[in-house]
């Protein structure tokens, strides 16, 4: 140890504590920076359930942390997406948490046409890849739709337009849904409008539409934007019914184009697509019906010439029955002769077979020898028969039943009977005395032994002080019988 002790130089810096520091740079960010507009590429972006949005701004050198409240992300019209150029509108603030600096976002805006086109590229080729725009998934149009749901302004001139032109074609109901066709609630109304037709039921009081269409006039790209949102592809995905999409003008394409069924270049083509006209259709039935008349008639004609070929080659009917009606003359010639001869035959036959007595007694003597026969066999037979059936029935030993036993058990069964019908009578008295028992117990009268006392007022039961003051008898109850007062 030194004898003398240095002693520490002074310094005249103040101290200050971490939050004093936080505070600071803080307030001098915030002053220095209170509005400003950087231009950036969105980096990463998450969404937790509190419902803020944050989101990453970088260039080629630095990244800038942001954050986008709850409230200011719901009114976007256009929500940042990773790998976008925007333009963020804000102010600059710190985290003291994490010792860092960041932007609250109050607006934010693709860079151009170009960010957004760059955008849509992605997200179409994400649909695509899920498969969304397959030809196999689209549905055909129906032939003559009866209902047809429109989802557009109902201000507009589409839904003028496609009216007028459905009843310029063929005229059919028609159910609009109406809803915002740009701004920031055009996409989550539209998927709503296509979710809501579909879950309409068929036949209905208000019946669901076999076929929709969604349309609105041109635009700009941000005007058209809200259909190539991907809530509105997957609702028209989804749509069990057929869709018909007619977006912008011609040269305008969206989302909504490639996954619907079919895609119209205009509003009123979408009205042609979706009905055909009804003077041809009357055309084509009178066609039609012409065809089928001259069908007929000439199939008739070739018929009927079949015919008449075929008949001349069949024989004169005449000429058929020559040969028969001469066979017929020919047998009826030869009858009366044919007919003299079988009966002299016959008359022959008949002679040779006459009757004569003594033929009929050999037969009669010949029938009763061999009845004397028979007769002498019987008896001998019927004495057989008898003596055997007396030896069968002589062997058989006949003796009186023993009863003894099935009078025992019948007796054992009474006495069954008889203990059970005791014990089931002997339970229901102990039951009913147990009951008896148990309404003593609760009954009133238990209660007014204990010193309790029932009020009437002529002659009900009183239960509060303006029952009795009204009374002209009033009667009190104790155990042991009434007092009228």
């Amino acid at each position: 140890m030194d004898l003398f002790e240095h002693a520490e130089p002074a310094s005249n810096a103040p101290e200050f504590t971490v939050s004093e520091i936080a505070g600071a740079v803080k307030k001098a960010i915030e002053g220095e920076f209170g509005h400003v507009r950087i231009r950036g590429e969105v980096g990463r972006v998450t969404r937790p359930r509190s419902g803020h949005l944050y989101l990453d701004l970088k260039d080629d050198r630095a990244v800038l942390s942001g954050i986008i409240w709850k409230g200011r992300a719901d009114a976007l019209a256009q929500l940042p997406e990773e790998g976008m150029e925007v333009i963020a509108t804000g102010r600059l603030t710190t985290f003291p948490g994490q010792s860092k600096y960041q932007i609250i976002i109050d607006d934010i805006a693709p860079a151009g046409a170009g960010a957004l086109m760059a955008m849509l590229e992605k997200r179409k080729a994400k649909l695509q890849g899920e498969g969304l725009f397959d030809t196999a998934h689209k549905q055909p149009l129906p032939f003559l739709p009866e209902i047809i749901g429109v989802v557009t302004s109902p201000t507009g001139a589409v839904i003028r337009d496609i009216l007028h032109r459905l009843r310029d074609r063929f005229p059919r109901k028609v159910l609009v849904w109406p809803v915002a066709v740009q701004g920031a609630n055009c996409a989550k109304e539209v998927a709503a409008a296509i979710r809501g037709f579909n879950m309409m039921t068929p036949g209905g009081a208000l019946p669901r539409p076999d076929l929709l269409i969604v349309a609105r006039g041109g635009g700009s790209l941000e005007d058209l934007w809200g259909f190539n949102e991907e809530i509105v592809a997957r609702a028209t995905f989804e749509s069990r019914i057929p869709l018909i999409s007619a977006v912008g003008h011609e040269t305008d394409t969206t989302l909504i184009d490639f996954v619907s069924d079919r895609r119209a270049p205009t509003p009123t083509a979408a009205a042609e697509m979706a009905v055909p006209v009804r003077m041809d259709l009357f055309a084509a039935l009178d066609n039609q019906g012409a065809r089928i008349s001259r069908a007929v008639t000439q199939g008739l004609g070739l018929r009927q010439q079949r015919v008449r070929d075929l008949a001349r080659a069949l024989p004169q009917p005449e000429a058929l029955l020559q040969g028969p009606a001469q066979r017929l003359d020919y047998l009826g010639e030869r009858l009366p002769a044919a007919l003299r001869s079988a009966a002299a035959a016959k008359r022959v036959k008949l002679a040779n077979a006459a009757l004569r007595p003594g033929v009929l007694q050999r037969g009669v003597a010949e029938q009763r020898r061999r009845l004397d026969a028979l007769a002498a066999r019987l008896d001998p037979a019927l004495v057989r028969r008898v003596g055997d059936a007396g030896q069968r029935l002589s062997g058989l030993r006949l003796s009186p039943p023993d009863l003894s036993r099935p009078r025992e058990r019948l007796e054992a069964r009474v006495q069954r009977l008889i203990d059970r019908a005791t014990r089931a009578q002997d339970a229901r008295r102990a039951r009913l005395l147990a009951l008896d028992r148990l309404r003593e117990t609760l009954g009133y009268r238990e209660t007014l032994r204990r010193g309790y006392a029932v009020v009437r007022a002529d002659g009900a039961v009183a239960t509060q002080t303006a029952d009795v003051q009204g009374a002209s008898v009033v009667e009190i109850e104790f155990a042991d019988g009434r007092v009228q007062v």
